[in-house]
C-alpha cells in the first residue's frame, strides 16, 4: 500500500501570477462559476468590501466618466481652434486691405485689443530691414545683437515664447508700454532672422509656457510678406 504522503497531491504555492495565468488560460471560469463570483467580495478603501459584480462595474462606470470627459474637452479645442481660425482668416483680409503700412500696424493693433489684449507690436530686425533714417519706422528697428541675449535666456531652440519679461526685456521691445503682465513672443522669418511679433496683455498670467502656439506660429509666417510691401529687405 503506498504511503499516504505519495496519495496527496503536493501544495501548490499560488501567488498572483499564477492566478492570472490560470484566468487567462481559461476564460470561461466566470461562466463556470457564476454564482460562486457573484458571491465574492473584494476591499473597498470606502465600502469596506463589496462585490465582484459591483466592483466591475464601477471600474467600467470610472472608465465611462474618464471618456467622456477627454471627449468634452477635444469637442471644447475644436471649438476654440475652429474660433481661432476664423479670427485669423479675418485678420488676414483686414491686413491685406491696409493702405500703409502704419494702417496695417494699427489694424492689427485694434484686433489685438478686440480679444481683450493690451495691444500687438513688431519689431524689426536693423540688419534685414532698409528702415534707418529717412525712413518713418525707425522706431520699429531693433539690434538683433541686442536681442539675442534674450532670444537665447527667454527662447532658446524655440520661435516662441509665452510669459512675463523683465524691466530691460520690455524696455528693449516695448519701450512706450505700460503695466505690461505677460507677452506671447514670436520669431519671424525661416531662421527668426526678420523681427520679433508681440503681443501683450496686463494680466501676468495670461501668457504662460505651456500654452497653444498654432495661431503665433501662423501670424508669424503671414507677416513678412505682407510687410515687404512698404519695406525692402537687406
Amino acid at each position: 500500500m503506498n504511503n499516504l504522503d505519495d496519495q496527496i497531491d503536493p501544495v501548490i504555492a499560488l501567488d498572483d501570477d499564477s492566478v492570472m495565468q490560470y484566468l487567462l488560460q481559461n476564460p470561461d471560469f466566470f461562466i463556470r462559476n457564476a454564482r460562486s463570483v457573484e458571491q465574492l467580495h473584494v476591499p473597498h478603501p470606502v465600502k469596506g468590501s463589496t462585490s465582484l459584480v459591483e466592483w466591475q462595474l464601477g471600474r467600467q462606470r470610472h472608465q465611462i466618466a474618464q471618456l467622456e470627459e477627454e471627449i468634452t474637452l477635444l469637442m471644447e479645442q475644436a471649438s476654440i481652434n475652429e474660433s481661432l481660425f476664423g479670427r485669423m482668416i479675418e485678420l488676414q483680409a483686414t491686413l491685406a486691405a491696409a493702405s500703409g503700412l502704419q494702417d496695417m500696424l494699427n489694424r492689427l493693433q485694434r484686433w489685438s485689443r478686440s480679444l481683450g489684449l493690451a495691444g500687438a507690436n513688431v519689431r524689426l530686425f536693423s540688419e534685414s530691414w532698409r528702415i534707418g533714417a529717412p525712413s518713418d519706422f525707425t522706431h520699429l528697428a531693433v539690434s538683433r545683437s541686442a536681442f539675442e541675449s534674450m532670444r537665447i535666456q527667454r527662447l532658446g531652440e524655440t520661435p516662441h515664447y509665452l510669459g512675463s519679461l523683465n524691466g530691460p526685456e520690455l524696455l528693449l521691445l516695448l519701450p512706450q508700454a505700460k503695466a505690461v503682465g505677460s507677452v506671447a513672443l514670436s520669431l519671424m522669418g525661416e531662421q527668426g532672422e526678420l523681427g520679433v511679433l508681440i503681443f501683450s496683455s496686463r494680466d501676468p498670467q495670461h501668457y504662460q509656457p505651456g500654452m497653444g502656439t498654432v495661431l503665433l506660429d501662423q501670424l508669424a509666417k503671414m507677416l513678412p510678406g505682407l510687410l515687404e510691401r512698404w519695406i525692402e529687405r537687406v
